[in-house]
């Protein structure tokens, strides 16, 4: 009996999630492994570092101001309104602190880094450059995995902490001068957001940053088919790691804040 197309096509797709999963597993666990060890490249984690976290701070900044000024172009009308114009700080800040802030950076550094670590580590793996570090003893995940998952985990945050500064800052330029008292924005954000929010928000970027790190490896270490591998590695990474960055924060979203 002939199976049909669709149920093959579901069944198949359910094969590379299973697939998926199973590697993005397995590489956590084994840079879980060399990090508890201490086995790791220290030099190549502050290239990474830097190169990840310190070179995408102007899209972070740019975006995140932005992404506030137009939540206080929206929200501070509103208020004003209704009479609760002091709320306007507040309401910017509490939405940069829980959701926006660490969305935005997420989102910035995986179109930026998740390609850029695909693409680097997918042509080490199209020109055997892989195969020669395991000839010389030299574990792939510990030289290449490991360095990028620390450093988007590491900076991912410091990161969000800027995204929320500009957010909020952006959003201070734009109530102003629709009419909201500097004093009144600033109190707002003191009303409605606290440490918790902050730091929450924050832990949200770590879970990102490993989403990153290890989707971008993860499609980088797959990749065959030369120069065109290469770059269908790079977009798929970017576009599993954006998708999962949403997915993962609902549901953080839900644990952290559904009863707040």
């Amino acid at each position: 009996m002939q199976v049909p197309y669709r149920i093959r096509s579901l069944a198949e797709q359910l094969a590379q999630l299973v697939l998926f999963v199973g590697d993005i597993g397995i590489l956590f666990a084994q840079a879980i492994g060399y990090l508890l060890r201490w086995r790791w490249e220290a030099r190549e984690t502050l290239l990474q570092m830097a190169l990840i976290g310190a070179q995408a701070v102007p899209m972070v900044v740019i975006t995140s101001g932005f992404t506030g000024a137009v939540l206080a172009l929206y929200s501070a009308k509103l208020m004003l309104q209704f009479g609760v114009g002091s709320l306007a700080g507040g309401a910017v800040a509490l939405a940069m602190a829980r959701e926006l802030g660490p969305v935005v950076t997420g989102v910035v550094v995986a179109a930026r880094s998740a390609s850029a670590i695909a693409a680097e580590i997918g042509s080490m793996k199209v020109t055997e450059q892989i195969d020669a570090l395991r000839a010389l003893a030299v574990p792939p995940v510990q030289y290449l995995v490991v360095p990028r998952l620390v450093a988007c985990v590491t900076m991912l945050p410091v990161l969000g902490v800027l995204a929320f500064v500009t957010g909020v800052l952006g959003g201070y330029l734009v109530a102003v001068p629709m009419g909201i008292s500097p004093t009144s924005y600033l109190l707002g954000i003191r009303e409605l957001v606290d440490t918790y929010d902050v730091f929450a928000g924050l832990l949200k970027t770590v879970v990102f940053g490993a989403i990153i790190a290890l989707v971008g490896s993860r499609a980088g270490l797959r990749t065959e088919g030369g120069a065109a591998g290469v770059g269908r590695a790079t977009t798929g990474g970017v576009v599993v790691a954006v998708l999962l960055i949403y997915v993962a924060n609902f549901f953080l979203a839900y644990l952290l804040f559904g009863g707040r």
